[in-house]
């Protein structure tokens, strides 16, 4: 190799080089106490909710969300759904992706900044880590450093924290599973079933990976959600964004005065690398609109109190859109429109889907009836000529008390039902079905011979709840051969 190709070698750089690690420093403002707040409301939430109580009746569970996975349930408050209710599910995750759709059409990322479970966590995760090893300097020189005996001790107390901490996450989303107090106690006891260790084991894990050692990582790399967010976002969007109308040319504290003197240009940034020193993914927002921005505020807390300290105008760094550059420039005042086309029809469908689902909830049936007809044979000739068809009938009773219902079958001129099993024929069997249960039984259905129809014909069963008089149907074809 000659030195020419040596040269044109050295010029070409890693094809992967290795982000360097985020040392997150500490900062105070109003974002900073806006996460606070939503970090407190959604992790008391989280650990608290286990353990509200419900009265729902007698042997019915009492915890007010709860996932009875062993009896096919789901409980939220005065709501019970059962596994074929899962349209709620589904509306629910319409309406999550919509509400993230408008909280982009408004403030961008704003849900990653402040409400994201990877934001909350790992949040908590550093509060841990700089009560034991220091802010941002502190960490970094200990980074470098190396291993003492003093800092082999504070890694083991963060770590033991974070897996105390993250090993009660884990067992806090079981509780969810089953009847938290019982559980706890279960746990406490070593008695709870293999499957709770496993699961709480691999929730840890996963836990102190993506909040401890992931972290920013899991925001620029893994989630999908600002790809998309990128498409969605318009210019009315309010985005964390550095004003470099005001902020260039950038100068320190000294050099601005003594420009401004002299009648030069000299912007308000100091290039004190403040903003990106608090930013948990390491961002320079300074370098405009970026992937790892999670719109969090803390870079406008951080040049706030720069600003402060050196008697300048605050907002620097803000929430803004990306007309207002260009307005200011051109000396027009600001114009903000979080009420516009899009957000009113994010927001409208948003309450189209509520409502439908609150409607079809407060007209649910707690009564349910379905058919299955035989395959094979699909009609049977009796000795009398009649014809007759099997089916298997399942009741549905969602009360916390037994019911008895009555069966007939309509449609069918001249024909009658029995239950399969039953000598005698009986034009409308009663059957009892426990309380929140299921029951499945087959029902004969038979036609006489001068009455049964030529060709396949429909047949409509009912249950009637005796006691109240509810009536469930489910429609079906009876054959003639």
């Amino acid at each position: 190799m000659n030195v020419h190709q040596k040269q044109e070698t050295n010029l070409v750089g890693p094809l992967y080089a290795a982000d360097k690690k985020v040392y997150p420093q500490s900062v105070h403002g109003r974002f900073r106490r806006i996460k606070w707040a939503f970090m407190a409301f959604a992790l008391g939430l989280y650990y608290i909710l286990p353990f509200v109580r419900w009265h729902r009746g007698l042997d019915a569970p009492d915890q007010a969300v709860l996932v009875d996975i062993p009896h096919r349930r789901f409980y939220f408050f005065f709501i019970e759904l059962w596994p074929q209710e899962v349209y709620y599910f589904t509306g629910l995750l319409i309406i999550a992706a919509l509400t993230l759709f408008l909280l982009n059409a408004v403030a961008g990322r704003v849900w990653c900044g402040y409400m994201c479970p990877q934001t909350v966590w790992t949040d908590l995760f550093y509060m841990i880590e700089r009560a034991i090893e220091g802010d941002r300097r502190d960490r970094m020189r200990k980074a470098r450093e190396g291993l003492t005996l003093k800092r082999v001790w504070e890694l083991a107390a963060k770590h033991s924290l974070w897996l105390a901490l993250a090993w009660w996450t884990g067992g806090a989303w079981v509780l969810y599973f089953a009847d938290a107090p019982t559980l706890v106690h279960d746990l406490a006891t070593f008695r709870a079933s293999s499957t709770v260790y496993i699961w709480i084991a691999i929730l840890t894990f996963t836990t102190y990976a993506l909040a401890g050692h992931m972290r920013e990582q899991v925001c620029v790399y893994m989630c999908p959600w600002p790809r998309i967010q990128a498409a969605l976002t318009d210019e009315w969007a309010l985005n964390v964004t550095y004003r470099g109308d005001r902020g260039e040319p950038r100068v320190s504290a000294k050099k601005a005065v003594a420009l401004r003197q002299k009648g030069e240009p000299a912007g308000d940034c100091v290039d004190c690398r403040q903003c990106v020193a608090v930013c948990p993914t390491g961002v320079d927002i300074r370098h405009g609109s970026q992937l790892g921005c999670i719109q969090c505020g803390l870079c406008i807390d951080a040049c706030d109190n720069v600003m402060n300290e050196l008697g300048r105008q605050t907002g620097l760094i803000a929430y803004d859109n990306d007309i207002n550059a260009d307005r200011r420039r051109a000396g027009l005042p600001e114009i903000y429109r979080v009420i516009r086309p899009r957000t009113v029809l994010y927001v409208v469908l948003i309450a189209m889907v509520a409502g439908f689902m609150a409607y079809v909830l407060a007209n649910k049936k707690w009564t349910g009836v379905n058919v299955l007809h035989d395959r094979n044979p699909l009609a049977t000739e009796l000795s009398d000529g009649s014809i007759q068809n099997g089916y298997t009938v399942r009741l549905l009773n969602k009360n916390g008390d037994p019911r008895t219902f009555q069966l007939h079958v309509e449609g069918l001129k001249g024909a009658h039902i029995r239950i399969a099993g039953e000598v005698a024929a009986k034009d409308e069997p009663t059957i009892e079905v426990g309380p929140d249960q299921t029951l499945e039984l087959r029902l004969l259905v038979v036609a006489p011979k001068d009455q049964a129809p030529r060709d396949a014909a429909d047949v409509v069963f009912f249950a009637k709840d005796m006691k109240t008089g509810v009536t469930a149907s489910a429609k079906d074809h009876f054959f003639p051969h």
